[in-house]
């Protein structure tokens, strides 16, 4: 781990990992929050996410067929925007954004650990399993490449494996009927409502992100790291629509909303009996433990670049080892303190507002910097940062109405994130001028 290997990860590496952190949370994390508030059409908002993360990763597969890098968005943000303050803002806001998706993960696989014991999804317990997790994957992350590519190859075909026997299982439960999954007449919920749901979709579908940051590593990056989106993306995407359907057949919406944080297993009881449960909860664990190995494997790299790059201060505390080692540390740090204080939906909500606010920079810096340098299609660009602006006022809007502090949490955060990198570089260009 001490320095970056170039074509250490190959295609099928590379798709285990972005599958292995979409998976890991966006399934067991969020089915039963995006039901809550899209009611019966759940299973649709999974779709038009899965739709506006294809703009997104767009922008993303023309950035890294340009500049595949170790780096991954931290250089592509270098691109558009040069060494600047905003290039340090988006960068952090989006390794944030994936540090909270360790403790979403971390507190999802707490969840459906407890239902083995039948213990409250309120226990101690709950994020006591959470942070032991963590520190799981944190030893995981320092055994190196080779073996993090092999357990999460095994662990996404386990677990793509399993989740997809889960779903043909519970329709099959069913006859097959879906009746229940297509609704009578239109939910009595807002626009806002909806638009509020797919945030959370998106976020689902956002672990695409974390194969860029292995650009370097990839073989035959050039090619390889775009074909590792598109494919993880399709797999995702019919994984959570099956998932989806097979819940609204076997659980009624109120039912799904009452076991919103471990919805998957609340519907193998009726369908597959207490056996369905330990399945489920089983394949839960290990998408959980795959997610989050991934999540940390991304995240290092990506600020240990940001370090390189002089963009965000770094101290070593007195140990040993490389940036990267360091790195490790100090997000395992961060996502266990996330992962005590924080419940799901408000994790959840975390990230999904640093990270669309990552992607409008993104997409912004695609069209309006790179333009001569990627050519890209700008009606797909205009499109996704259009999209991500409706998805992400209209989220900020249902928060201010019923959490709104976790609104103003965010807001606060990322003005410290922004205030103190324009000290830090500017104080860094001060003394380098003197």
């Amino acid at each position: 781990m001490s320095a970056y290997k170039k074509n250490s990860l190959s295609l099928t590496g590379a798709v285990s990992l972005g599958t292995g952190v979409m998976i890991g949370a966006g399934i067991f994390a969020l089915l039963g929050q995006v039901a809550e508030m899209s009611g019966i059409l759940f299973p649709l908002i999974f779709l038009l996410g899965a739709i506006i993360a294809g703009f997104s990763a767009y922008s993303y597969i023309k950035m890294s067929n340009a500049f595949p890098s170790a780096g991954g968005i931290a250089m592509y943000l270098k691109k558009a925007y040069g060494k600047s303050t905003f290039t340090a803002f988006a960068a952090l806001l989006m390794a944030f954004s994936m540090v909270i998706n360790e403790s979403l993960v971390a507190r999802t696989f707490g969840t459906y650990t407890m239902q083995l014991f039948n213990v409250s999804q309120n226990s101690m317990w709950v994020p006591v399993a959470g942070v032991l997790l963590i520190i799981g994957a944190f030893l995981v992350n320092i055994s190196g490449n080779d073996f993090i590519q092999k357990s999460s190859f095994v662990m996404a075909f386990v677990k793509i494996g399993g989740i997809g026997f889960f779903a043909i299982a519970a329709l099959w439960a069913v006859g097959f009927n879906m009746n229940d999954a297509v609704p009578e007449a239109v939910p009595d919920k807002s626009a806002i409502d909806y638009l509020g749901a797919l945030a959370l979709a998106i976020l689902a579908y956002k672990g695409f992100t974390t194969i860029t940051n292995s650009g370097e590593e990839i073989k035959k990056p050039h090619t390889n790291v775009s074909r590792a989106i598109i494919i993880s993306l399709l797999i995702c995407t019919v994984i959570y629509l099956l998932v989806a359907l097979a819940v609204s057949s076997n659980l009624s919406i109120d039912e799904i909303i009452q076991a919103r944080d471990y919805s998957l297993a609340e519907a193998a009881r009726p369908a597959l009996g207490k056996y369905g449960l330990w399945f489920t909860v089983g394949i839960a664990i290990i998408a959980t433990v795959s997610g989050i190995i991934a999540s940390i494997f991304a995240v290092s790299r990506m600020t240990a670049m940001l370090t390189n790059m002089k963009l965000i201060p770094h101290a070593h505390f007195g140990m040993p080892g490389s940036i990267q080692k360091h790195m490790l540390v100090y997000i395992a740090v961060i996502a266990i303190v996330l992962t005590i204080l924080f419940d799901l939906s408000r994790i959840a909500s975390l990230g999904a507002i640093f990270y669309l606010v990552m992607d409008i920079g993104i997409h912004w810096g695609v069209l309006t910097k790179l333009q001569k340098e990627i050519k890209p299609n700008r009606f797909i660009v205009i499109a996704a940062i259009l999209l991500d602006v409706l998805v992400l006022s209209a989220f900020l809007w249902l928060k201010a109405t019923s959490d709104i502090t976790i609104v103003i949490i965010a807001i606060i955060l990322m003005g410290l994130i922004y205030g103190g990198e324009k000290w830090f570089l500017h104080n860094r260009r001060t003394h380098q001028n003197a």
